[in-house]
């Protein structure tokens, strides 16, 4: 039996350590079930001192045997087991987890304690006697849990803690049988105890979550029966005793109803679908303001360009404008001597076109001077 227990306590403890070494590297930061089933198997080191009155019952037997032998062969043949000095078993709880608020839960469980202890005496004849007792519980509690502020204590990896408190009570069923007789234990209305631990969620798949959890608990029993009538030589007042202990447990927990997915919790598949989106939309406005900063240099130019051709344009007409009138004068002028040298009467020049300019108009020399040179 022990061998069994030793091995059932080893694979737990693996699992344990491999939950808390293994946890996700997604950061965990909510819970985001509403309503949710968990199922929680446990360690449990519970604290029960009585144990002695069980051991001492053992010690009177093996040394009544001891006494019974007649010779120093059957005092060799007398051997015994001990109890172990420490009550550890698994218990097993399964309940109802409601999200009242962010991060705030209440939950209701119901577990099963069983914890069997026996050792077997050799008699001077060789003769096996096995001799036993099992604690057994059924308890039922509330539980208040909520999750702990990421800046008061969290891990760079990991995910939530959360600290949770609980009530018992504990049902028919919770008693105490050995091998010379049982104990009932009573139910009290207003519950047998309390409890407290410090949860991680350290891995989460869809709405299952894992939480590891390490905490101490205070069941307190009690029965209108005595000791004595369960163990001999056992205390004669009324018996009581404790159930709970140190206690490491995993919680595993199923969302039945779970709020909506927040946008920043999407999947990695659509995290990056949207650095895409958006390089494409920049992509695209940039391509935009490129072409209309292109479409306005090219009108700027043509702009340019169009204002270029009428300025050569203008200076085209006024160096037209500007000949044109040069030798409009020059052959007035000509005409003029032409008249002047054939003798025809002095007439004044004819005024110049008032287009021409001013410094360009030559001065007319008086007939007189023109007809005496001519003669």
């Amino acid at each position: 039996m022990s061998k069994s227990r030793n091995i059932i306590f080893s694979l737990m403890a693996s699992l344990l350590v491999s939950a808390a070494f293994g946890a996700s590297e997604e950061k965990l930061d909510h819970d985001n079930s509403i309503l949710s089933v968990f199922l929680q198997p446990s360690i449990s080191f519970i604290s029960f001192t009585e144990r002695e009155y069980f051991q001492n019952a053992i010690d009177t037997i093996y040394y009544g045997f001891k006494e019974n032998a007649v010779n120093s062969a059957e005092s060799l043949n007398v051997a015994k087991q001990d109890f172990q000095k420490v009550n550890f078993c698994f218990p097993v709880t399964a309940g109802i987890q409601w999200q009242i608020m962010e991060d705030h839960f209440l939950s209701a469980g119901i577990g099963f304690i069983y914890d069997n202890e026996s050792v077997v005496l050799t008699d001077r004849k060789s003769s096996t006697h096995s001799y036993e007792y099992t604690l057994q519980g059924i308890p039922f509690y509330l539980e208040y849990r909520f999750a702990l502020p990421k800046n008061f204590i969290t891990l760079s990896s990991g995910g939530l803690f959360s600290l949770s408190v609980r009530w018992y009570w504990v049902l028919p069923g919770t008693e105490i049988y050995t091998t010379w007789g049982k104990l009932d234990a009573e139910t009290p209305l207003f519950g047998a105890g309390f409890g407290v631990s410090i949860g991680y969620l350290f891995a989460s798949w869809k709405n299952f979550k894992l939480y590891g959890d390490i905490g101490f608990n205070s069941i307190s029993v009690k029965s209108n029966k005595k000791f004595s009538d369960i163990v001999p030589n056992g205390p004669e007042e009324k018996a009581s005793w404790n159930l709970g202990g140190l206690q490491l447990q995993i919680r595993g927990s199923f969302g039945l109803w779970n709020k909506p997915k927040p946008k920043d919790d999407d999947d990695d598949d659509d995290d990056e679908k949207k650095p895409k989106v958006k390089i494409i939309d920049d992509t695209k406005k940039d391509s935009v303001n490129v072409a209309t900063d292109s479409a306005k240099v090219a009108d700027s130019t043509n702009v340019i360009v169009d204002s270029a051709k009428v300025a050569t344009d203008s200076a085209k007409v006024d160096s037209t404008i500007a000949d044109t009138t040069v030798t409009d004068s020059l052959k007035a002028s000509q005409d003029t001597v032409k008249v002047d040298l054939n003798g025809d009467a002095a007439k004044e020049p004819e005024p110049a076109p008032t287009n021409a300019p001013a410094e360009k108009n030559t001065p007319t020399a008086p007939a007189e001077e023109i007809k005496s040179k001519g003669d």
